[in-house]
Parts: C-alpha cells; sequence; structure tokens
C-alpha cells in the first residue's frame, strides 16, 4: 500500500444565480418599433398619406420633365396632330350618316 493520505474530494459546487439562458449575443438592443406601423402590423395614416403624396409629386415632376424636352415636345406635338385627324373623321362619318 501506499504511504500518501487519500484527500478528499472538492464539492463542485457554485454559488450563483441560476439565469435563464438567452438566444441574444451579449449588448443586443431590441429594434425599436417602426412608427409608421401599429403594433398590429397596420400602417399609421400619416404614412399611408405620405407614401401617396410622394407618388403624385413623383409623377407630376416626371411629367414635367418630359413635357420640357424635345423628345417630350414631340410627342405631344403628335398626340395633338392625331387628335385633330380623329375629330375630322368623326365629323366625316357623321357627316355621311347625316347627323351633322
Amino acid at each position: 500500500m501506499s504511504n500518501e493520505t487519500p484527500q478528499e474530494p472538492t464539492p463542485d459546487v457554485v454559488e450563483g444565480e441560476v439565469v435563464p439562458p438567452t438566444t441574444q449575443p451579449p449588448g443586443y438592443a431590441p429594434p425599436l418599433p417602426d412608427p409608421d406601423y401599429t403594433e398590429q402590423g397596420v400602417p399609421t395614416f400619416d404614412f399611408v398619406r405620405d407614401k401617396i403624396e410622394n407618388r403624385v409629386a413623383t409623377a407630376i415632376g416626371g411629367e414635367e420633365l418630359a413635357h420640357a424636352t424635345p423628345e417630350g415636345q414631340q410627342v405631344d406635338e403628335m398626340m395633338r396632330k392625331r387628335d385633330e385627324a380623329a375629330k375630322k373623321k368623326l365629323d366625316e362619318i357623321r357627316k355621311s350618316m347625316g347627323k351633322g
């Protein structure tokens, strides 16, 4: 037998607080709620109104730019001539039917 004296095993007990496990990394902050939507996910009236106003402004601006270019003016002239020709043709048809 050995001359060594047996040592008592040290217990593996650690004092502490039980903390539930988390899935977020340390320093994670939950995202802020979107101010344009309610908690149910419905867009707010202000958000919808702003979106509509932006689309209207974009459409008006696009139309203004299109009419300001030479190509846009050429298309406008073609449409004017086409409308005049269509009106003349309609007048001819009405006249030939005796309604004019």
